[in-house]
């Protein structure tokens, strides 16, 4: 369409950018408190997404590894449902907070990166990634990685934006000109990828895509009071949506490839019945 033309060829910024991924280090109790800052917008994506993944690994314990983990918004939810939960992060300031706002204090919380991981193979039955395919450099080696610890059954999950001229306007430009205290190159978007490309990922590293969802704001007065005044109230709330073309969230499952004439080996129970709020108001 001409609109997308006139985006890509003359309002995008052309200029090489690298990934801000320090900007995270000094956020302390911001990460769960502040209003004035984009973080207010991850946790409101994390409200929404931390009921269904739970939904989906099930009620049975689980050994989890939240990759990118942050200051503990998913791992901490899911330590709550009994499960076995390790978070790493290459932040150590990051860890500091997790650890604070774990209720349980069962949760296990290390330094380290999601490219290359100390655990032995097949060591976890579920592996997360929300929203960190997109602040690394290589997401093929952090897939592989996923997979390579995943249990045969095992399922990954992950959140990401995808490469479009609509998702650079809103989760890049819009998010710069909305939200108060948007650093520079929070997001970049030619770390951005396609679900067929991380569907390819995916496929190349045993693992097989088994749902997939779009995600967007829902279209409510806490929305219009963000664009009014900067600040993400705690009543903002994203919705799952069909369309891909901003973010998207998925599950794959870990194959047995080491029984490829027989059955796969199930460690986890099939993905349970789809738990979300698509498209409503």
């Amino acid at each position: 369409m001409a609109y997308q033309a006139i985006y890509w060829n003359v309002l995008r910024d052309r200029r090489p950018r690298a990934i801000n991924n320090e900007w995270y280090a000094d956020l302390g109790e911001r990460w769960y408190r502040a209003t004035d800052t984009p973080i207010a917008l991850l946790r409101a994506e994390s409200r929404q997404r931390n009921p269904w993944i739970a939904t989906t690994i099930g009620a049975e314990p689980r050994r989890v590894l939240d990759l990118g983990c942050g200051a503990g918004f998913l791992a901490n939810h899911l330590a709550t449902k009994g499960h076995a939960v390790t978070g790493v992060d290459t932040t150590p300031e990051n860890l500091v907070v997790a650890r604070a706002h774990d209720a349980t204090g069962t949760a296990t919380y290390e330094l380290g990166d999601a490219c290359a991981l100390p655990y032995p193979d097949a060591s976890f039955d579920v592996v997360c990634a929300m929203d960190l395919i997109e602040h690394v450099p290589d997401p093929s080696r952090l897939v592989a990685e996923a997979g390579r610890v995943l249990a045969p059954g095992g399922l990954f999950f992950f959140h990401t934006f995808n490469r479009t001229w609509l998702a650079n306007l809103i989760v890049i430009k819009g998010v710069s000109w909305f939200v108060k205290n948007t650093p520079d190159d929070l997001h970049v978007i030619d770390l951005f990828r396609s679900p067929a490309e991380v569907d390819a990922m995916c496929r190349a590293h045993g693992l097989e895509i088994v749902e997939l969802h779009g995600s967007r704001p829902r279209f409510r007065w806490p929305l219009w009071r963000m664009l009014l005044t900067g600040r993400v109230g705690d009543d903002f709330a994203f919705t799952f949506t069909p369309s891909t073309a901003i973010g998207y969230t998925g599950v794959a499952r870990r194959l047995d490839l080491r029984a490829a004439d027989g059955p796969h080996e199930r460690v986890v129970p099939e993905v349970h019945e789809r738990h979300d709020d698509r498209d409503r108001p």
